[in-house]
């Protein structure tokens, strides 16, 4: 991208206010993605080797011309209005890159991802934790129920999902599971659960790092599908009869969310956030393996309920989870850090528009 990096020279067509370039790393495909689809333009760090800090733009996602990839070089002489940080490390690599302090020198959000790891609540002190230069950002109302942060100001914005459509046939008699690295996460992903589940329907397990799942569980039934791009996956996935969500810690699954929106039936441990996406009438969410066992054999033999399900679970995660809703909280968030950084006595970022 060849010289200074300028902002959008209009302001948004549903909302009375500029549009801003907004710093943040390709962390979580499904959650940028989301993301992204605002109405202000994205600078996503890139670098020749990719990784975790250079990762830009995906290949097998479809996101719009407004995420540009830029590199460390183009950052230290762009107009950056606001970062968006979501690892602790990303602070010092912002300072390095664009020359300014992230929270003290330019407006910026933590946005964490994840529930608390590794110990009960007591001790779940977030790194981030007594920061009054950030505002701390939660995707589940559990993370931030779960989360210390101290005297860092909070809010909370639940995930939005680009909606799919509905795809679900539900030709093939079986369950989709969608869980990355469940070999290595093992217990955290519910993996040691999956043979009492596939004895009573055969598991198609979708995500990155499964080959080789059902010969380590010493179950035929747990079946690899592998990592797809996200579109053949969808379609995948909704020709399975249900969805299975078996995880037993985790923020709140977007590919449950996903397989709902798809139009599918889901039958998911209630554990974290799951209660609140899967309420009564649209799956069930027990902490009850043996309830779930059968009520994936009930599904798999009863097809019409199952769609019936699906399509009322649909129709709770567009309103509860759409993007709409989703794109307005974050727009909100944008603004109430930017006047959070300017009431601080720091210079107010330009108004977006073109540079005289």
């Amino acid at each position: 991208m060849p010289g200074r990096l300028l902002r959008h020279a209009q302001s948004s067509p549903h909302r009375c206010r500029p549009l801003v370039n907004v710093l943040v790393w390709h962390v979580h495909g499904s959650w940028t993605t989301a993301f992204v689809q605002g109405p202000h333009r994205y600078l996503l760090p890139t670098l020749p080797e990719g990784g975790p800090w250079g990762g830009g733009r995906p290949a097998a996602w479809d996101w719009p011309a407004s995420a540009v990839e830029v590199s460390p070089e183009e950052l230290a002489d762009a107009d950056v209005d606001v970062v968006v940080l979501q690892r602790p490390e990303e602070i010092e690599l912002a300072e390095r890159w664009l020359g300014r302090r992230p929270g003290r020198d330019l407006p910026a959000v933590f946005l964490e991802h994840n529930a608390p790891r590794g110990g009960p609540a007591a001790s779940s002190r977030h790194p981030v934790a007594d920061r009054d230069d950030l505002l701390f950002v939660h995707v589940t109302h559990f993370n931030d129920l779960m989360w210390d942060t101290g005297s860092t100001p909070t809010t909370v914005v639940e995930h939005g999902i680009v909606d799919p459509g509905l795809r679900y046939t539900g030709e093939l008699a079986a369950a989709a599971v969608c869980v990355n690295e469940p070999v290595r996460r093992g217990r955290v992903t519910g993996t040691d659960l999956l043979p009492r589940f596939a004895a009573a329907v055969p598991l198609d397990v979708f995500g990155m790092g499964t080959d080789g799942l059902g010969a380590h569980l010493h179950c035929a039934d747990v079946r690899t599908v592998g990592d797809l791009p996200q579109d053949r996956m969808h379609d995948e996935m909704a020709r399975r009869r249900v969805y299975l969500h078996p995880l037993r810690w985790t923020s709140l699954g977007l590919s449950l969310l996903e397989a709902m929106h798809l139009g599918m039936p889901v039958v998911a441990l209630a554990t974290t956030e799951a209660h609140e996406a899967v309420p009564p009438g649209t799956g069930l969410c027990s902490t009850d393996v043996d309830r779930l066992v059968r009520e994936l054999r009930a599904l798999v033999a009863e097809p019409e309920r199952a769609r019936a399900l699906g399509e009322a679970g649909r129709a709770y995660v567009l309103g509860r989870y759409g993007l709409d809703r989703f794109l307005t909280g974050w727009d909100a968030v944008l603004d109430r850090a930017l006047e959070k950084h300017h009431r601080r006595g720091a210079r107010q970022p330009v108004a977006a528009g073109p540079r005289e």
